[in-house]
């Protein structure tokens, strides 16, 4: 009989110990579902309301884990965000350098996520974890290899209604306030939970609360009036050239003579059309980054097609282009041309993107990806920063990669820059989603800086935004096109570049003291602890 009873019971612990394991696996699947939900909110999808639900959902995570779990599933979150956001990366190189890149950027929101857990029973514990939130975008930005800040998530709130808290505080404030939102409606749903099991709501608690969910919005409400469009020192009419390129992917650099010819053709369409009456005439033209591969110092040909293109609009015209000196490293610049003297100023880009246009630790990576050859020559960076007088008009420049490093752009507005350009080259990655992540990026720092962006790009998307951060003329991916638009300069600052640096490290010392507090109370508990387990053993 016992034996029977054993034999008709026995499937009962295995469906039992199957509930526990299934327990065990919601906190890394909700974690790793967080991390594609961040992924979701940036563009090109307009659904920026999705990183609250997000966060939210990461607060509940990692409310009260200790370390290590912390960490595994900040890693998970992650690589739930980064995998799917940095795809572009191995577009044409293969998976390994994407998947790299996103372990270790992945690695920066795991300790961010371990602190996030570390500060999770303190007091109004939002607005601790948001600001180690912030720690960890400052150090990613930094490191390594001077730092890689995509997806920060201040660049999927372009269209936000936190958005004009860039103008405030910059990227950090308005990262800030969005995961400072996402953790306080977790936390206001847990206390609404708590107080259905126990009858009991603190005042105190629910109250800070529903202050981290109401802050955010009341304040990115309050600060719509910093964002102005007026035209402080006049306007200026601007051309933004996409020239396209005749193929996508890395094989672009081997047609430098098709893509320059592209540019100066779409140039010189423009001239006709100016001279038809069919759109005003521009004050200067911006041509993208990489729209003449061909060294216009050392090759006399691509000299004369540009020199021909600029004289033929007759405005000064920024080129892109790749110089090669005889010896050290080559540079990523920006040449002014002006339609009598010729080029007549220069600006060499300063953030070089590692494994990019520099291959850092090239013996080591040339094990994992031969790839790495494609870059026969290292980019070296520049130092100076660029603002170029074009006719007039003060116009900083930022190129492609540097739009993403908060300095970059503040810099060229302190040095006077009445507008900014971005011009980028993004055919390197196709149809990816690369080009609106980059778009959204210069969106936010129009409104950071009430500065007027335009982006010309080899092959899409070009742009013209305004310093609201609205985009008023863009063109199709892979389609020459030439934009001509009238934009207000401005010379006034926002709040935001006057303050630099500060508020990040303002929130770094909120962090600080969140740690500080957190040790202090975890040492008084020991103690207590302590005195407890003396005085039962007296």
């Amino acid at each position: 009989m016992s034996a029977t009873i054993t034999s008709v019971d026995s499937p009962q612990p295995a469906t039992t110990a199957g509930r526990p394991l299934l327990r065990r696996l919601v906190r890394p699947g909700a974690a790793a579902l967080s991390g594609l939900m961040l992924f979701a909110s940036f563009p090109p999808r307009p659904l920026w309301w999705l990183a609250l639900p997000a966060l939210a959902l990461l607060g509940w995570t990692l409310y009260g884990r200790r370390m290590w779990p912390a960490f595994g599933l900040g890693y998970l979150t992650g690589l739930g965000f980064l995998l799917p956001l940095l795809i572009w990366t191995g577009e044409e190189v293969g998976p390994l350098p994407w998947v790299a890149l996103a372990a270790v950027e992945a690695i920066f929101v795991a300790l961010a996520c371990v602190g996030i857990a570390a500060l999770s029973r303190l007091p109004v514990w939002p607005v601790w974890g948001a600001a180690v939130w912030i720690v960890g975008e400052a150090a990613r930005a930094r490191a390594p290899f001077g730092g890689f800040p995509w997806g920060k998530i201040a660049f999927g709130q372009a269209d936000g209604v936190f958005l004009p808290l860039a103008a405030v505080g910059g990227t950090p404030l308005l990262s800030f306030a969005v995961v400072l939102c996402g953790f306080g409606l977790y936390e206001t749903v847990r206390q609404v939970l708590a107080y259905r099991r126990t009858g009991e709501l603190p005042r105190s608690a629910a109250a800070a609360a529903l202050l981290t969910v109401l802050v955010p919005v009341t304040a990115g409400l309050a600060a719509l009036p910093l964002i102005d469009d007026s035209a402080e020192d006049g306007t200026a009419t601007v051309a933004a050239i996409q020239g396209n390129v005749p193929r996508l992917g890395l094989d672009f650099n081997s047609q430098r003579r098709a893509v320059l010819d592209n540019h100066v053709r779409r140039t010189e369409q423009l001239a006709a059309d100016v001279k038809a009456g069919k759109v005003a005439k521009p004050d200067f033209v911006l041509w993208p980054e990489n729209s003449s591969d061909l060294d216009p110092y050392r090759n006399a040909d691509a000299r004369l097609v540009i020199d021909e293109a600029v004289k033929a609009i007759g405005v000064p015209t920024v080129v892109g282009a790749v110089v090669t000196p005889d010896t050290g490293k080559l540079r990523n610049t920006l040449i002014e041309w002006d339609p009598a003297r010729g080029p007549v100023d220069t600006y060499d880009k300063r953030h070089v993107q590692p494994f990019g246009e520099y291959i850092p630790m090239r013996s080591f990576v040339r094990i994992f990806n031969s790839d790495v050859d494609r870059v026969r020559r290292d980019f070296g960076p520049g130092h100076k920063v660029g603002v170029f007088d074009l006719a007039g008009t003060k116009v900083g420049l930022v190129t492609c990669f540097e739009a993403a490093f908060d300095g970059a752009a503040r810099d060229t507005v302190t040095h006077g820059a009445q507008l900014i350009s971005v011009p980028s080259n993004n055919a390197t990655f196709g149809r990816s989603e690369m080009t609106y992540q980059q778009l959204a990026m210069s969106r936010v720092r129009a409104v950071e800086h009430g500065r007027a962006v335009v982006v010309p790009v080899t092959s899409g998307v070009s742009a013209v935004i305004m310093p609201d951060g609205k985009i008023v003329q863009k063109t199709k991916m892979f389609t020459p096109d030439a934009l001509v638009a009238e934009v207000p300069l401005r010379s006034s600052y926002t709040p935001a570049t006057r303050l630099a640096t500060w508020p990040e490290w303002a929130l770094v010392l909120v962090a600080a003291g969140g740690v500080g507090w957190a040790a202090a109370r975890a040492v008084g508990a020991r103690r207590a602890r302590s005195t407890a387990d003396a005085g039962e053993a007296g």
